[in-house]
């Protein structure tokens, strides 16, 4: 699918991967909204780049339906949908003071990681379905999800960041097939360890030992690398119905 002219809606495109998409998108002759809960800095990045911004929940389908419904009445139809909201908070199965995971803890990081990535990307595919499409395919667009390599190697004290993740990944082949009569591919990003805003907040000798953790290359990715990756899907149509690591071979640790 050729990027030049088309819309794209980029959840958590306020900062770190979801910037980068953005950033990499408007480059490329895309027009962009960002879907954020930070008002002030997602209306710079959106002004820098000639774009919109909407504030968004993306746990709430109410909000994330007003969040389209501005965007399309601005912009036109997406055709991309690029899910980077997230959130990454820790918690043990039995706390170190002996008391069991707080449920309502689970449930927000599952609220808004899984389910706002469902939301988000159930409300888009609707809008697609009734669209023309954009090429000789017969695509109408592509949706792409966020998980993590916490899905595959979930850490000490990401049991509810792992369990969101892996959800993502599974909704990925079922959605898939659910819009492939529609022309909407689907496909998921599992990013490995990335300089994003949480880890640009820990010491740089932290930094650089959780780098050297990386087989190859030895450091923290870039939120740009994500960029690429997401623009490649939406350029290569035979990218479908897949999860891609993008985590230069890491496999994590417990701890």
């Amino acid at each position: 699918m050729d990027i030049s002219g088309i819309t794209a809606v980029i959840t958590g495109g306020a900062s770190g991967l979801g910037e980068a998409t953005a950033r990499m998108l408007a480059g490329a002759g895309a027009k962009v909204a960002l879907f954020d809960m930070n008002e002030e800095r997602g209306e710079s990045v959106a002004s820098e780049l000639g774009g919109m911004f909407v504030k968004v929940d993306v746990s709430d389908p109410t909000s994330v339906a007003a969040g389209f419904e501005a965007a399309r009445a601005a912009q036109g139809q997406e055709r991309v949908c690029v899910n980077c909201a997230g959130i990454g908070p820790a918690q043990r199965t039995v706390n170190r003071d002996g008391s069991a995971h707080d449920g309502a803890f689970y449930a927000k990081v599952i609220g808004v990681n899984m389910i706002g990535t469902f939301n988000t990307a159930s409300q888009a595919a609707a809008g697609r379905a009734a669209s023309d499409p954009v090429n000789a395919d017969n695509e109408r667009g592509v949706i792409i999800n966020t998980a993590s390599v916490a899905a595959f190697d979930g850490q000490i004290g990401q049991l509810a960041y792992a369990s969101s993740k892996a959800g993502v990944v599974g909704m990925t082949l079922p959605m898939a097939r659910d819009l492939s009569r529609s022309g909407v591919r689907v496909m998921t990003i599992a990013p490995g360890l990335f300089m994003t805003p949480m880890m640009a907040g820990l010491p740089q000798e932290a930094q650089d030992s959780l780098g050297a953790q990386v087989p190859f290359p030895p450091r923290l990715g870039q939120p740009t690398e994500y960029a690429r990756l997401a623009q490649s899907i939406i350029e290569n149509p035979m990218l479908n119905g897949e999860t891609i690591r993008l985590d230069g071979a890491i496999r994590m640790a417990p701890k």
